[in-house]
C-alpha cells in the first residue's frame, strides 16, 4: 500500500530544518518521492506506516511530527473534486489541512474568519482528517493552519491544493 507523509512544523521559520530531497534519496529503496520543500512525500513501495516512520526518523537528526496516511485516502479526496465551486475572485487560494486525528464531530460549516468584515479564511468542509478551506489576502493575514488548529484544538499541517494534485500525479503515474 502506498503512503503519503506530511511533516508538521518542519522547514518553517528555521525550525526543524532538513533537506527533503536528500531524505528522499536516503529512502529511495521505498520508492519515496519528494513533493516540495514543506516535507511532503509519497512512498510507493509496500510498507507499514510504523516502518516508514522508523525509516524517516533514522534519516533525520530531529524527531519531527509526522502524519502518515494511506494513499487511497488522498486519492479519494482528489476524486471528490472538493474545490469545484470556489468563491469569486482571482485572489482565492485553495488549501487542505491534515489533522493529526479525525474530529469526533465536525463543526457547523462554513466557518469564516475574521468574523467582522471580509473573511480571509473560509473552512467549508471536513472529511476524515482533511479540512478544506479557501484563503484570500486581508488585513489580519490569517493562514488556514493557524485557524484550523485554534478552532478544532488538534495539531494540523496545511498544504496548497496544488500539492495534492502533484501527489495524485505521482500516485497515478
Amino acid at each position: 500500500m502506498a503512503l503519503v507523509v506530511f511533516f508538521r512544523a518542519a522547514n518553517v521559520g528555521g525550525h526543524q530544518v532538513f533537506q527533503p530531497g536528500a531524505l528522499a534519496k536516503k529512502l529511495a529503496h521505498l520508492g519515496v518521492v519528494n513533493i516540495g520543500a514543506a516535507g511532503t512525500f509519497v512512498a510507493r513501495e509496500k510498507i507499514t506506516p510504523t516502518a516508514l516512520r522508523n525509516e524517516i526518523l533514522a534519516g533525520l537528526a530531529f524527531k519531527p511530527e509526522l502524519i502518515i496516511l494511506p494513499a487511497r485516502e488522498v486519492l479519494a479526496l482528489l476524486h471528490s473534486e472538493p474545490f469545484q465551486n470556489p468563491p469569486p475572485g482571482d485572489d482565492v487560494t485553495f488549501y487542505v489541512s491534515i489533522l493529526q486525528k479525525a474530529l469526533r464531530a465536525p463543526p457547523s460549516l462554513p466557518l469564516e474568519l475574521p468574523v467582522e468584515g471580509l473573511w480571509e479564511v473560509r473552512i467549508f468542509s471536513v472529511t476524515g482528517q482533511f479540512v478544506l478551506s479557501f484563503q484570500r489576502p486581508g488585513r489580519k493575514k490569517l493562514y488556514p493552519n493557524a485557524v484550523v488548529e485554534k478552532q478544532f484544538g488538534i495539531p494540523a499541517t496545511t498544504r496548497n491544493w496544488n500539492t495534492f494534485l502533484a501527489i495524485g500525479n505521482i500516485l497515478s503515474g
